[in-house]
């Protein structure tokens, strides 16, 4: 059994080499994790293409969702991207806060920082920055953000209740969250749960749905809404890297689900930190 550190280690090195992959070869595996497919499926992406900000340059089809399509960013807010990748949800995000706006992106392999660091300043986007972090203990001071948003990131971290705790430490009081990520409905085979590759492919690390949405309401938040939800079909021929062709039939025919939700919640507006959570 991995310790949380290795598990993070594992992803690290994993999302590097998916740093210096192009978007094609991203797509053509589960959440880009290298799991190779002999078609392209996207089995995971949404199309960012049509939304304003969008950079091709940024975007290495590593996402489940469209969460800042669902963020309510106005001009002037403060956004923070947890695992912000190449930058793609960023420069989106600067398009709705226009220049009087800033966004973070966090993120903890120095290969995608420095990638997306090129794609801002290729841009000229001075308002954009990426600061390498872990989102369990965000590089960024209490209080500050009006939005955070997130695409397929959460369920990579083996301590999801602490990333969580850091967003409402991060959100200004009457902030907000649009989180997409992979959870499950029903129990996945331990196989595919076991195996690295489909670790860093979003979906060894995907709880249960029901679990995912508790660990928001503990944590505080409130107006919980779930914004979009989609079924995620694994392929046959990745999941034959992992299953026998009996245990795929039956993977198939079970009530298990792996499900990409895209969630909303707030920060209450009277959100009082505990003492010495805040610092």
């Amino acid at each position: 059994m991995e310790t949380q550190e290795q598990i993070k280690e594992m992803v690290r090195q994993k999302y590097s080499e998916i740093a210096l992959q192009d978007k094609e070869s991203n797509e053509a595996s589960c959440c880009g994790s290298g799991c190779c497919t002999t078609e392209v499926y996207n089995i995971m992406t949404d199309d960012y293409t049509s939304l304003e900000g969008y950079n091709p340059d940024a975007d290495l089809g590593l996402g489940c969702g469209l969460p800042t399509q669902f963020a309510r960013i106005k001009k002037g807010d403060v956004v923070i991207d947890l695992g912000s990748g190449a930058g793609n949800d960023c420069f989106i995000a600067r398009s709705e806060t226009g220049e009087t706006g800033k966004v973070i992106g966090i993120d903890f392999t120095d290969a995608m920082i420095h990638k997306a660091r090129i794609n801002a300043e290729k841009l000229g986007f001075h308002n954009v920055e990426f600061r390498k972090g872990d989102i369990e203990k965000m590089p960024v001071t209490a209080n500050s953000a009006d939005v955070i948003v997130s695409n397929c990131v959460l369920n990579l971290v083996p301590n999801k209740d602490g990333v969580f705790k850091e967003i409402k430490r991060v959100l200004k009081p009457g902030g907000h969250f649009s989180i997409s990520d992979i959870v499950l409905e029903g129990a996945l085979p331990v196989k595919i749960r076991e195996a690295a590759e489909m670790y860093a492919g979003c979906v060894a690390g995907a709880i249960q749905k029901q679990a995912y949405l508790e660990l928001i309401e503990i944590n505080g938040f409130e107006n919980i809404t779930i914004q979009k939800e989609k079924q995620i079909i694994i392929p046959d021929d990745i999941l034959s890297s992992y299953l026998s062709a009996e245990e795929i039939a039956a993977f198939k025919s079970s009530a298990t689900g792996i499900v990409s939700i895209t969630v909303f919640a707030g920060k209450p507006a009277d959100s009082c930190c505990e003492p010495g959570c805040c610092a």
